[in-house]
């Protein structure tokens, strides 16, 4: 059974084709300033019209949503671009791997993850012992 990543960030698919990038950061709810960063990085391809303007399409809706699901994992730019070919949404909108590699690369970030949370919690229970000696001497 593959793992399920399900993060609702908010981001609604409308139906429609060809839509230039402001109607995109519409849909998404993602700035035109990221939409043209990910078009950057190799994230979204939008064809482009005789006039110059992007057009998207719905597939670039789906694949925004992604991106950003991504981004709340944790994942960094670098790394989406690595793994976004190889996560796919299934019936219920939930991300689902799809290269047997990708689970592992996503199990190493998670350890990442869990290392930094408890860094953090340590570096959290130093401050409440030292807050508590000064509430003591005070």
């Amino acid at each position: 059974m593959a793992a399920k990543l399900n993060l609702d960030i908010g981001v609604r698919v409308k139906s429609g084709a060809g839509v230039r990038i402001g109607e995109l950061s519409r849909r998404t709810g993602v700035s035109e300033r990221s939409l043209r960063y990910y078009e950057e990085h190799g994230l979204l391809r939008p064809e482009r019209r005789p006039s110059g303007y992007r057009a998207y399409r719905d597939a670039d809706v789906a694949a925004v949503r992604r991106i950003r699901v991504l981004l709340a994992a944790g994942l960094s730019i670098a790394q989406i671009v690595q793994v976004l070919p190889c996560v796919v949404d299934d019936d219920d909108g939930r991300l689902v791997p799809d290269c047997p590699e990708l689970v592992d690369e996503l199990v190493k970030q998670r350890d990442r993850i869990g290392e930094a949370i408890g860094e953090l919690e340590a570096t959290r229970g130093n401050l409440d012992v030292i807050i508590a000696a000064e509430r003591r001497a005070g």
